[in-house]
């Protein structure tokens, strides 16, 4: 499994206090178009507009792919079938102390179930789109670089490119 590291350049290092393990998905809807969130943040972290996967904290006795599903019901409203595994990626949060510890999944919506929005984070959710692989690539190149937009560009730009490889390799795009 291919795993990717990235540092906090955007707040100041105070050290580490506490590790998240997080769950998130690149989430294909029938056409093979990825679910992205449109975010709108006004708190301690910044005032900006930015895009983000789906998926969140993996909750106590909970399996990485398990919390994903469960993310997903949550905040696209809809279960989704996991295909695979794309990815580990250990990230920061130098704001708040915090090492982040994300697998990213490569998952299939299936019935609806409807959104049911459970945490404080999921309020800053202001819509999901869905978008081909390649204009969702062209979306977070655009991404600003600055703040919580950049460490979340740094993060999922590399994580997107390789679910176009994987879903090239899957036969999901002609």
């Amino acid at each position: 499994m291919q795993e990717f590291f990235f540092t906090d350049d955007q707040y100041p290092f105070t050290g580490v206090t506490h590790i998240r393990p997080i769950s998130r998905a690149i989430v294909l809807d029938e056409e093979n178009k990825v679910a992205i969130h449109v975010i709108r943040r006004d708190d301690m972290f910044c005032n900006q507009r930015y895009f983000e996967t789906p998926g969140g904290g993996v909750d106590e006795g909970e399996t990485y792919e398990e919390a994903v599903v469960r993310e997903c019901e949550e905040e696209l409203g809809y279960r989704v079938e996991v295909l695979e595994t794309l990815c580990d990626v250990r990230d920061f949060y130098n704001l708040i102390g915090r090492e982040n510890h994300n697998r990213f999944f490569l998952a299939r919506r299936k019935e609806k179930v409807g959104k049911h929005f459970a945490s404080s984070g999921d309020l800053f959710i202001q819509e999901t789109i869905y978008l081909p692989i390649d204009v969702a690539i062209a979306l977070y190149e655009k991404q600003d670089d600055t703040l919580v937009a950049g460490l979340v560009k740094q993060r999922e730009l590399p994580v997107l490119r390789l679910a176009k490889a994987r879903m090239k390799a899957l036969n999901f795009l002609l």
